[in-house]
């Protein structure tokens, strides 16, 4: 089989794809025939050596995997070989075979194909704890997705219509802020820091946001603080904008307003129950047509250096696939 390989850690042109030997299901393991893998911005840190974790080289990145099982160990039993499936692991995605623990396994039906599954894994988990679990998102309530147009934010817009949110979307430029639009979102802002609290309060009749997905941090993070309604909730999934600012627990005091973070792998390491759950929930959308994976453009797997700069140079709206081949 063929995977893409860090042998030093680099800019994304620095990843091998190379033949390697096929490989072999332990117990309780099965071996997937990847046919789609996406690109996740997380992945880039992973090959220039800054992610937080990282394997022995060499290694394949790839935190996601959409394919076919191809062959199982013993004691697996809720998965089958010829079952078309889609994981989430740490890493090894970026090849044509990937062997996984039978629990990080979630079946995928027929009407979802392999792009699509790919593509809703690590951004559409995300956005399916941060809006439900750690926000406790009620139907009614109006949600501020910052980073939209992007994976997350992307999933984020449809995940909160989906379950009967108003939807408020900051977007970096017009063109993301259209592609939220077409995904659902009630409101486009493409605001700066300096002009977001009055646009948003502006967007909530004086109100407020009740529900923030929230991944710029620094000065936006202050200014949605202070633009969140009494008992509203901020998650934090990341801080793009480069910025950490601190935040003033009077802002947080006076509102009683909740502000958690949200580390969405810790729950397929910690519950993978729980995580097929959450999948399950999004794959069900995905085949009764209530979500679209937004995938931007595809790459096969020996141009994924070439997939992994896109996304660096912030081409993308939606997300990047990269394909082996597998029908």
């Amino acid at each position: 089989m063929r995977a893409a390989l860090v042998k030093e850690f680099g800019p994304p042109s620095t990843l091998v794809v190379e033949e390697v030997a096929d490989l072999v299901p332990g117990p309780g393991e099965v071996v997937i025939e990847v046919g789609a893998v996406s690109i996740n911005f997380p992945d880039i840190l992973v090959v220039e050596g800054t992610y937080q974790n990282l394997p022995p080289r060499p290694f394949s990145p790839g935190k996601e995997a959409a394919g076919r099982v191809i062959a199982v160990g013993e004691g697996v039993d809720r998965i089958a070989v010829g079952q078309r499936v889609l994981t989430l692991v740490e890493y090894g995605g970026y090849a044509e075979q990937l062997v996984v623990p039978e629990e990080l396994v979630m079946e995928l039906p027929d009407s979802v194909g392999y792009e699509q599954a790919a593509a809703a894994g690590l951004v559409y988990s995300t956005a399916h704890f941060g809006l439900l679990r750690r926000g406790q998102l009620r139907p009614g309530e109006t949600v501020l997705v910052t980073g939209a147009g992007g994976g997350v934010g992307s999933a984020g817009v449809q995940l909160a219509k989906a379950y009967g949110a108003r939807v408020i979307a900051l977007a970096q430029d017009d063109a993301k802020g259209e592609l939220a639009r077409r995904q659902g979102a009630d409101v486009i802002l493409t605001s700066s820091p300096d002009t977001l609290r009055d646009d948003l309060f502006a967007a909530t009749d004086g109100k407020g946001v009740d529900v923030v997905l929230e991944m710029l941090g620094g000065d936006y993070l202050t200014q949605i603080i202070r633009a969140t309604a009494w008992e509203g909730r901020i998650v934090i999934v990341g801080f793009a904008s480069g910025g950490q600012n601190p935040i003033k627990p009077g802002h947080i005091l006076v509102k009683s307003i909740s502000v958690v973070g949200l580390q969405s792998s810790d729950y397929r390491d910690r519950d993978p129950a729980l995580m097929r759950a959450s999948m399950a929930e999004i794959i069900d959308l995905f085949a009764r047509g209530k979500l679209d994976a937004a995938v931007d453009t595809t790459f096969p797997l020996d141009k994924i250096g070439d997939a992994l700069q896109y996304l660096k140079d912030g081409k993308v709206k939606g997300k990047v696939v990269v394909t082996t081949g597998l029908g």
